[in-house]
């Protein structure tokens, strides 16, 4: 997931107040990994966070990747009220994404809505302007359930 302690290595991120009882800023995430890990490399780019990950997708080339964004795309900070967790991740961050290949995202999650429907739109427009493709939210229900088609290797 590229939300908070994610969020805040990376070369842009969002305010980092977290809006839980257990937690309050996101460098809190961060702290507690080197810690346990040792520092962090002093300049990480966008591969960092897919680890070992990449060298494995790169080996079995898969015909198209999807994964689950288990995160709003987006710098909004009006969270949606009621909700124990908040996940959001800088809009920049989309190039992670393009980094491992992603072809595209599934949005039908928990955290879409994170931030409220400015955050998901922000989320939509971002992941439109990095030319991925999306599916299980939309600007609207017809949206929302489109398919995304891809055509792949026989």
């Amino acid at each position: 997931m590229l939300g908070r302690g994610i969020d805040q290595i990376l070369p842009y991120h969002c305010n980092p107040r977290i809006y839980q009882e257990d937690a309050s800023d996101a460098r809190e995430y961060i702290q507690l990994a080197v810690e346990k890990n040792g520092p962090l490399p002093k300049h990480i780019g966008m591969e960092y966070v897919w680890g070992d990950a990449l060298q494995i997708l790169r080996e079995k080339r898969p015909d198209f990747r999807l994964i689950n964004l288990e995160t709003a795309v987006t710098t909004s900070e009006t969270p949606w009220m009621g909700k124990s967790f908040h996940f959001r991740t800088h809009p920049q961050h989309v190039q992670s994404l393009r980094a491992a290949g992603v072809d595209c995202c599934v949005l039908s999650n928990n955290h879409v809505l994170d931030w409220g429907y400015p955050g998901l739109a922000e989320t939509l427009t971002t992941l439109k302007e990095a030319d991925l493709k999306y599916v299980g939210a939309g600007e609207n229900i017809y949206e929302a359930q489109l398919p995304a088609i891809f055509e792949v290797p026989n």
